[in-house]
């Protein structure tokens, strides 16, 4: 039974020049912001790599609860690394996660962990339509199985794995806003502007550091 955390570290970030989860905000990587969030809500933790010498960086930051996957192919998607993630998570449930998402929020977590239960996805949704694969619960089995038929499709995206499952809860932002008022759960660093606005927010989030 259980329930496995995948962080998804493997795409290359083309957009910074480097190795996204690896940047440093307040001491530590990002992907480490994200695999600390998680650890006391799921059984295992699983971070999913691009290449072994990636795997080499990140051995330095990781714990040793945290098992190192490498990427099945050299194709850098999403869904290439969460199918990576479901075939080597063990819990019936996978949360997946990406590695630039640092104020991640385990009341949110907690509430789609707990909402799962039957399901095969649970997956926030903003009230535009818009969906939040990447930070979503997923029944192993059943997502493992519709990762690889996408992919055989040659569609790399999440959204085409979720089109395959049935028993999909969505869950409103404005539900997720209770626990998260400002919804920071959802920032993610994509540029180097970013990642300073995740240094002005993290010291507003705790003063008492500085």
């Amino acid at each position: 039974m259980g329930s496995s955390a995948i962080v998804l570290a493997g795409g290359c970030s083309t957009r910074l020049g480097q190795d996204k989860g690896l940047l440093q905000l307040g001491k530590k990587p990002l992907a480490k912001h994200v695999l600390d969030s998680v650890e006391d809500l799921v059984n295992e933790t699983i971070l999913v790599v691009g290449s072994n010498s990636q795997r080499s960086e990140y051995e330095e930051y990781t714990d040793s609860e945290t098992r190192i996957v490498v990427d099945k192919t050299d194709i850098q998607a999403p869904l290439v690394g969460a199918l990576t993630g479901f075939e080597s998570a063990r819990g019936e449930y996978s949360l997946v996660l990406s590695c630039d998402v640092p104020f991640v929020s385990q009341s949110i977590l907690s509430l789609l962990l707990d909402l799962s239960v039957n399901k095969n996805a649970v997956i926030p949704r903003w009230p535009n339509g818009y969906v939040e694969p990447l930070q979503a619960v997923y029944r192993t089995k059943a997502a493992r199985v519709a990762s690889s038929e996408a992919l055989d499709e040659g569609r790399l995206d999440m959204q085409a794995m979720v089109e395959k499952l049935q028993g999909i809860r969505y869950v409103s932002t404005l539900v997720l806003r209770q626990l998260d008022p400002e919804l920071k759960t959802f920032f993610n660093v994509n540029t180097l502007l970013d990642l300073k606005k995740a240094e002005i927010m993290l010291k507003n989030m705790n003063p008492e550091h500085h």
